[in-house]
């Protein structure tokens, strides 16, 4: 039986196998503090791109080519980064930067059509994120074997129906069934607010498995890794609160 999993396909119970007796050889271990510690740099890199891409916008700049850069950009540095864990104190970095370039760009495309939302939806991020991490912490709902299975397949489905979204509208300019995922109507809020849900229960599994990562003693460099992994899965729950309030806004 695995000893954990997570749907978040940069924080499985792979990805730390055959890391943990370098860990232990080394004396170079993983530890809870040394990731947040990652993520606060990786957060902070991110922000500093984000507030480029906002600005370069708002001086009448064309925000796609920025966010095609951090879209095709970050996937390629997370791909190169899903086989060589090692390079992930240098990739991590250059992940966070292109992630911010995308979401500063189209957090200033929000902005601009409804003032005011992506602080909006930083707050409630925060907010969810503070609570799926105190829900987690106390065990009021466990991680169990079941539960990773449903968010694995949920995620796995979401994660490919958005790459085909992606794909098209880079390619034609028009995204796949954008009249629903996009529109203000009851079923496509119902559509983001369970995507939401689903990226917050992304967040539990991240929780336990960056914990089962530290006590299998997995190498200094896996809280880079991490930390990745907990930045992707926060910046697609913000990017989901984003896009449900603005069809709130419509309504």
């Amino acid at each position: 039986m695995a000893i954990f999993k997570s749907s978040n396909p940069t924080l499985q119970e792979k990805t730390y196998q055959g890391t943990i007796l370098e860990g232990i050889s080394t004396g170079e271990e993983m530890t809870l503090r040394g990731t947040m510690n990652k993520f606060g740099v990786l957060t902070m890199l991110m922000i500093g791109s984000t507030l480029f891409a906002w600005s370069q916008f708002y001086q009448g700049g064309d925000p796609k080519p920025l966010m095609m850069v951090g879209v095709f950009g970050g996937l390629g540095v997370a791909l190169v980064m899903a086989f060589k864990m090692k390079w992930a104190p240098y990739l991590a970095p250059a992940y966070g930067i292109l992630q911010g370039l995308f979401v500063g760009s189209i957090s200033a495309m929000y902005d601009y059509l409804y003032p005011g939302l992506p602080l909006q939806a930083i707050a409630l991020t925060l907010l969810v994120t503070l609570i799926m991490f105190l829900i987690y912490r106390y065990r009021i709902i466990k991680v169990t074997s079941k539960l990773r299975t449903v968010v694995v397949v949920a995620t796995s489905a979401i994660a490919l129906f958005y790459l085909i979204q992606w794909l098209t509208y880079a390619f034609s300019g028009s995204a796949i069934a954008a009249s629903f995922t996009n529109s203000s109507t009851p079923l496509s809020i119902g559509f983001s607010i369970l995507v939401v849900g689903l990226a917050a229960f992304n967040l539990l599994l991240n929780f336990d498995t960056v914990e089962k990562g530290v006590e299998m003693r997995a190498p200094k460099y896996m809280e880079w890794y991490s930390a990745f992994g907990l930045l992707v899965t926060i910046v697609w729950l913000y990017l989901e609160i984003l896009r449900l309030l603005s069809k709130l806004q419509r309504n």
